[in-house]
């Protein structure tokens, strides 16, 4: 096995032993569709994946869909470097990432597609370590992954593997969660502390030590919001901050509602150690990615029994309001320092952080 493999998340309930096959690494042969393709998808990824849907070996889905509710369809790509990190690993970022995203609108995500562009001498034994951890986030969040694809690039036409996720979820017909909803007097509420997960992938890819260990907080979210929705609070729009982190979302949240924000640093939650992480390297913590936390802008007369409900589960015991929205200065969000300072937090201008999801 593999110095990489065995720095993946490959423990857990689901047993599914590393295959014996011919090759120790990824063929170029293993994506032109012949006897070998057919060897990888056999011995790597149905017993991985298994479940009756995938099990058909057909090339598309048939899908039982309930009867009421809307479609729900997205679809994100994971190119992280390092394949794994403290926390985490492609896999589960893959599987977490697409289900928050249909998680955001309030739809209940059911079934997931994964589309692998390997490069060629990829240890089996990474790729089979990357797929368990994907089924293992699957089981955990309640979703199947019903089909795929296999692409095989020569050495030096890629970086290990990059994934594509897509994901089918049901709205129910009552829902509406829009960033045109979001009005002023509404409050902004965070999930947890900010930036975990982009902090640990840089940590580690810089080789840097602290007293304490920082972790990515990738996790699927959709349990907290089945929770803060069943509560019965007025939820106007939610997002995970992602790339771009809190920045970007809150700007996204004053630019599409013309609404301004006004964020109080103090009541933002940061681990000490990711703090100093982001001093040490000059990082502004608002900028950084998050796999694990979600925003929700929400009617001041729920605020309280959102954050109430939301702090009873695993992923929001550190939930906090953070920012009010306002109807001046339509567009902006402001920052309040620990200072008593208000300065624009403006949205990021590219990426700071590359190649993080």
């Amino acid at each position: 096995m593999s110095e990489e493999s065995e720095k993946l998340n490959i423990s857990g309930g689901f047993n599914c032993p590393l295959p014996k096959m011919d090759h120790d690494t990824v063929q170029l042969a293993h994506g032109a569709g012949g006897r070998m393709m057919s060897e990888l998808i056999d011995r790597i990824f149905i017993p991985c994946f298994s479940n009756e849907i995938l099990s058909r070996m057909e090339d598309q889905a048939a899908l039982p869909l309930p009867s009421e509710g809307r479609l729900v369809f997205t679809t994100d790509s994971f190119v992280v470097h390092p394949l794994s990190f403290p926390g985490g690993d492609i896999g589960d970022l893959a599987v977490n990432g697409t289900v928050n995203d249909l998680a955001m609108s309030g739809a209940k995500a059911l079934y997931l597609s994964a589309g692998f562009i390997i490069e060629e001498g990829l240890p089996i034994a990474d790729l089979h370590a990357i797929a368990l951890s994907m089924r293992r986030a699957a089981d955990l969040a309640g979703v199947q992954i019903v089909t795929g694809d296999t692409k095989v690039v020569g050495r030096g036409h890629g970086d290990k593997v990059f994934i594509n996720t897509s994901g089918i979820g049901i709205l129910p017909p009552s829902l509406n969660l829009s960033v045109s909803s979001i009005r002023p007097g509404d409050r902004i509420i965070l999930s947890g502390t900010l930036a975990d997960h982009g902090m640990a992938i840089m940590v580690k890819r810089e080789g840097l030590s602290f007293n304490s260990d920082i972790r990515s907080d990738s996790a699927a979210l959709n349990g907290l919001v089945e929770n803060m929705i069943a509560c019965g609070a007025e939820i106007h729009a939610m997002r995970d901050p992602t790339r771009g982190g809190m920045a970007a979302s809150l700007n996204e949240f004053a630019d599409r509602s013309r609404v301004g924000i006004k964020v109080d640093q103090s009541a933002v939650p940061v681990r000490e150690d990711v703090r100093a992480a982001c001093e040490v390297l000059g990082i502004d913590p608002f900028m950084v990615a998050n796999e694990g936390k979600l925003l929700a802008a929400v009617a001041p007369d729920s605020a309280e029994l959102l954050l109430h409900t939301m702090r009873q589960h695993p992923l929001g015991r550190e939930a906090a309001i953070v920012a009010e929205v306002v109807d001046s200065h339509p567009g902006i969000v402001t920052l309040k320092t620990a200072l008593g300072v208000e300065r624009i937090l403006e949205m990021p201008l590219g990426e700071q952080l590359p190649r993080i999801c």
